[in-house]
C-alpha cells in the first residue's frame, strides 16, 4: 500500500492524508501532529505490512538497528511534516532512531524507547512482551539501577569495572548477564526480571550485570574473561550479602556473547552449565571479524569445529534464540544446534521476531533463562 504525495505524485489512488493509518486530517497542521502518535502498520497484500514513521522539522532518515539499511524521509508538500513508508515483514520488532545531520534521536511520538536515542517499533502481529515496560527516552523515565555494587579490578582482563548486583525476588540462584550495561542503560532488566519473577514465570535469582569494555576481545574465544569471572569476580558477589547460587549459574549473552557464553560452557564446564544465548556469533573464527564478509567463512566458525570432536555436554542446558529475520545467522546457529545437542547437552531451540536486535531478544531471555533453572 502507498499514499499519494501532493507534490511528487507518486503513489496510487487520490487519498492525499495518512487516514488509512488512522490519522485525520491534513499533514502538517496542528491537528494532525496532535494525533500523531508511534509508527503505524497496514497489511499490504501479501501479508506483510508497511509502516509509516513520521517525523517533524528538519530532512531527516531512518536508521535500523541491522535489520534495514537507513531509510530516507521525504517531505509531505513543503510542511514540516516528514514520513516513510517502509515495507516490513510480518513478525518484526526493531529499534530504530531518526538521523538529523549525523546526530541520534529518538522518536519524539513513540512511548516505547531503548534509551535516550532510540525507539522500538513493532508489527502488529510480533508476539507481545509483557514484562518489558514502555520506557519513554524524551520523558522523566529513569531505569533503576540496583544499589549494590561490586568494584572488580579484573587483573585477567585488566582494568577496574564496577558491576551491579539485583537481588530479584529477593534473589537465588546467579544470572551473569554479559553486556550488562545494555541491560541497565537501554533495556529495563531490572524491572522485567522482578516482573517475571512476581508473575511466578521464574524463580527468584540474583542478576549480575557485566560491563564489556572491548566486546571482540573479551568475548571472543579466549580463557581470560572466564578466568577472571571464576577466580574474582564471583567471589566478589558472593561477598555481597546477597544470596548467590553458583552451583545454578546461568550465563545469558547475545551475538559474540553468546558465542563467549558457550564457549565458557564448553572449556569451563564446572563453571557453566546453563545457558541461554540470542543470536549467537557461530560464524565466528580467529580473525573473522576484520574480513570483508565475517559471516561468509566456515559454517559454525570456531566453536562448530570445537563440537564436531564430539565433547561430552551431557552436563549442560542451553537455549538458543536467533532472529527469524536473520537469514544469514541461520545456519551457523542451526550446525551448532544440532552439533550441541548431539554431543549431549539439553537443548531448547526458537526464533524470535527480529533481526540481530536487542529488542526482540528481551523476551527469549526472560524465557530461556527461566528454563535454564528448571
Amino acid at each position: 500500500m502507498r499514499l499519494t504525495d501532493p507534490v511528487s505524485g507518486r503513489g496510487a489512488g487520490t487519498d492525499r492524508s495518512f487516514a488509512a493509518y488512522g490519522l485525520p486530517g491534513d499533514p502538517g497542521t496542528e491537528a494532525f501532529w496532535a494525533a500523531a502518535g508511534a509508527p503505524a502498520s497496514v497489511r499490504a497484500d501479501d501479508g506483510s505490512w508497511v509502516t509509516l514513521f513520521l517525523w517533524r522539522g528538519a530532512p531527516a532518515s531512518i536508521g535500523f538497528e541491522s535489520w534495514s539499511e537507513p531509510v530516507p524521509l521525504r517531505r509531505w508538500a513543503g510542511t514540516d511534516c516528514w514520513y516513510a513508508e517502509v515495507p516490513m515483514p510480518a513478525r518484526l520488532r526493531v529499534t530504530y532512531q531518526f538521523l538529523v545531520d549525523g546526530t541520534a534521536h529518538a522518536d519524539p511520538f513513540n512511548p516505547a524507547g531503548a534509551g535516550g536515542d532510540r525507539s522500538i517499533a513493532a508489527t502488529p502481529d510480533a508476539p507481545a512482551q509483557p514484562h518489558w515496560p514502555l520506557v519513554d527516552p524524551g520523558g522523566d523515565d529513569v531505569l533503576p539501577l540496583p544499589r549494590t555494587r561490586v568494584r572488580w579490578a579484573g587483573e585477567r582482563l585488566g582494568g577496574r569495572r564496577t558491576v551491579r548486583v539485583h537481588a530479584a525476588g529477593g534473589g537465588g540462584p546467579v544470572v551473569l548477564l554479559l553486556d550488562g550495561d545494555d541491560w541497565l542503560y537501554l533495556h529495563p532488566a531490572v524491572t522485567a526480571f522482578d516482573s517475571a519473577v512476581a508473575s511466578g514465570e521464574m524463580p527468584p535469582v540474583t542478576l549480575v550485570f557485566l560491563p564489556v569494555r572491548d566486546r571482540e576481545a573479551e568475548f571472543g574465544c579466549r580463557p581470560e574473561l572466564w578466568e577472571g569471572v571464576r577466580d574474582e569476580l564471583l567471589p566478589l558477589v558472593a561477598e555481597t550479602g546477597l544470596p548467590a547460587d553458583l552451583d545454578r549459574l546461568v550465563v545469558a549473552g547475545q551475538s559474540l556473547g553468546g558465542l563467549s557464553a558457550l564457549y565458557a560452557a564448553l572449556e569451563f564446564p564446572d563453571l557453566v552449565s546453563r545457558v541461554a544465548c540470542q543470536s549467537p556469533s557461530f560464524w565466528w573464527t580467529p580473525g573473522a571479524p576484520d574480513l570483508a564478509d565475517p559471516l561468509g567463512g566456515p559454517v559454525g566458525g570456531a566453536l562448530g569445529a570445537r563440537l564436531r570432536e564430539r565433547p561430552d555436554l551431557s552436563g549442560l542446558r542451553i537455549a538458543f534464540d536467533v532472529g527469524e529475520h536473520e537469514r544469514r545467522m541461520l545456519p551457523h546457529c542451526e550446525l551448532v544446534e544440532t552439533l550441541t545437542e548431539r554431543a549431549g547437552a539439553t537443548v531448547r531451540v526458537s526464533r524470535s521476531a527480529s533481526g540481530h536486535d536487542r529488542a526482540g531478544w528481551r523476551h527469549a531471555l526472560l524465557r530461556d533463562v527461566a528454563w535454564a533453572l528448571v
